[in-house]
């Protein structure tokens, strides 16, 4: 059986009309926090090694990819998908996934821009307690240690492309994002274009000193994750003490984490509760009237302004239901990037959850 667990959304299961065809695109930007921007620049490198590009992105807000990071620690090796199909799953080849041989990655087109929202100071601690208590009025089956969660998601990062040595500002076609992973996070696999060719790589294996990866804040597991305390303030503690000296400065690195944690694994319903309360506590934290994610949904969002980048993360909800709907980066403040190219109201960033289930079998859907 393979249980949905993209609740709490508003709408009814997300449907395989969002898993979109493949094509392969050039490697967005990494975090400029913590070490995974190195990690993704050499995996960048690696993968357009053959290719004639010279897009060099540039350092922006993009969340974290925590379950890619496993992937980069090993060699990586490419599978033939299977060719079977089970009831109630769709194998990856029947989405459309291909391969057109050009390399050229995903195709770029005009900036990603909005309307910058208004933010409201006062309103965040309140929303964030609606927002809670929907999440803990939601439960899903327990997961168990022969199945995957399966995270769907829709995605696309503006970045700087230099080409003869002009450089100039582009965004990527929103594009979709699959990956599986075991309970215990000992298995998994990500296809992601330009991440990865069209059958994806293998997230498994041993860090690079030989050893099984240990699950943290910033690269974790479905079982680790339902062992954290769901005390807020003991959460939010714990939180700055293993982010400390990450990022820039305990709040927004604070505020990130907890992003992750929303948007790039599956928390259980406890703890996403907890997750919002911590956030509330955070300094800065503000409301926006109104935000689109990467699939056109408007929202009410949650957000902080990182004020040396004058970037804000927002976080997405609908405004009834309260739903996570996602999340976006949007340059607010100043320009950033190389010749300040990004400019107010570009998105530097957008994603967009549109599954989260339960699924049997590796590189299977609902």
């Amino acid at each position: 059986m393979n249980a949905d667990l993209s609740q709490p959304h508003p709408a009814d299961r997300e449907e395989t009309e969002h898993l979109l065809p493949f094509t392969e695109r050039e490697l967005p930007a990494g975090r400029h926090q913590f070490h995974r921007e190195r990690l993704m620049t050499q995996i960048h490198d690696d993968l357009r090694a053959t290719g004639s590009a010279t897009a060099r992105p540039v350092r922006t807000g993009k969340p974290r990819n925590p379950f890619l990071r496993r992937a980069i620690l090993l060699p990586v090796a490419a599978c033939v998908l299977a060719g079977t199909i089970a009831a109630g799953v769709h194998v990856l080849a029947d989405l459309g996934v291909t391969n057109d041989g050009s390399g050229s990655g995903v195709a770029t087109g005009p900036v990603l821009t909005t309307r910058i929202g208004a933010a409201d100071p006062a309103g965040a601690t309140g929303l964030l307690d609606r927002i809670s208590l929907a999440a803990a009025d939601v439960s899903g089956p327990a997961v168990r240690g022969n199945q995957f969660i399966y995270i769907g998601t829709k995605t696309a990062t503006s970045y700087v492309r230099t080409d003869h040595g002009k450089s100039t500002l582009v965004s990527e076609q929103l594009h979709m994002r699959h990956s599986w992973n075991s309970p215990d996070g000992r298995k998994g696999w990500l296809i992601e274009p330009g991440n990865t060719g069209p059958d994806g790589i293998t997230l498994e294996g041993n860090t690079e000193t030989g050893r099984k990866p240990t699950p943290y804040l910033n690269a974790p597991t479905y079982d680790y994750l339902a062992g954290l305390p769901t005390d807020p303030d003991v959460l939010l503690r714990k939180i700055y003490e293993e982010t400390r000296g990450h990022g820039r400065g305990p709040d927004q690195e604070a505020f990130t984490t907890i992003g992750d944690l929303l948007g790039e694994s599956y928390p259980p319903a406890g703890l996403a509760a907890a997750l919002y309360k911590a956030a509330a506590k955070i300094p800065g934290v503000v409301t926006v009237d109104d935000a689109v994610d990467a699939a056109g949904r408007h929202g009410v969002a949650v957000a902080r302004l990182d004020e040396t980048s004058g970037q804000r993360t927002e976080w997405i909800f609908d405004k009834e239901t309260l739903a996570f709907l996602g999340e976006r980066t949007v340059q607010v403040e100043g320009s950033a990037g190389e010749q300040g190219l990004i400019k107010p109201g570009t998105v530097v960033f957008t994603r967009a959850v549109m599954t989260r289930a339960i699924v049997d079998r590796m590189k299977h859907t609902p």
